[in-house]
């Protein structure tokens, strides 16, 4: 009799399902993707102003190299920090960079002093690669490309933007062939308000 209850006993756990098991530490924590670690790193600049200047040497920068060049890192949400940029008296730029399901998205949003958006506002691209956690790339998406072909700027159809975060400067570029445009900000320099 013991020997079947015994039996018995040893059938019923083995056919008994699994207790559920709690998940692993390891498995529960996400890794953080380069998108998140660089929107991170750009947030931690959030409300701090810096001077740059434009490094590039094309010609067609001239105007813009001679004069004072600000950003202000300005309006961070957890998933969007706009990054007005300043050309001398020019205040009409703003750099918006966005969190996507797969990445980031870089826009252009140009506005006249009246607040009214420009007619050339709104371009730029979703990054088509994972990027690092201190750079990131912007292709033209198709409505840049359209609005650049609608306001007759063909060239620029293929541009991919950059923005970088290292740990002293902040980057800002465009490049398509045979033009290249970089301006860099010190980052170890934030301006007085």
């Amino acid at each position: 009799m013991k020997h079947a209850a015994l039996i018995f006993a040893l059938a019923a756990a083995a056919c008994a399902p699994e207790a559920p098991q709690a998940p692993s530490a390891e498995a529960s924590v996400p890794v953080a993707q380069p998108a998140d670690t660089f929107l991170a790193s750009l947030t931690a600049l959030c409300g701090k102003r810096f001077e740059g200047k434009v490094v590039s040497t094309d010609a067609a920068d001239a105007n813009m190299a001679s004069q004072r060049l600000i950003m202000h890192v300005r309006d961070c949400a957890p998933e969007e920090v706009r990054i007005p940029f300043h050309v001398g008296e020019d205040k009409s730029r703003t750099w918006v960079i966005t969190r996507t399901a797969e990445g980031l998205r870089l826009k252009h949003d140009h506005r006249h002093d009246d607040g009214t958006e420009d007619v050339l506002s709104q371009y730029g691209g979703d990054t088509a690669s994972a990027g690092t956690d201190t750079r990131q790339e912007f292709p033209a998406d198709q409505f840049s490309k359209d609005l650049f072909l609608t306001k007759g700027n063909p060239a620029s159809v293929t541009n991919v933007w950059a923005v970088e975060v290292q740990p002293a400067i902040f980057a800002y570029e465009l490049r398509r062939p045979e033009r290249f445009f970089r301006v860099e900000f010190d980052l170890s320099k934030p301006l007085a308000d």
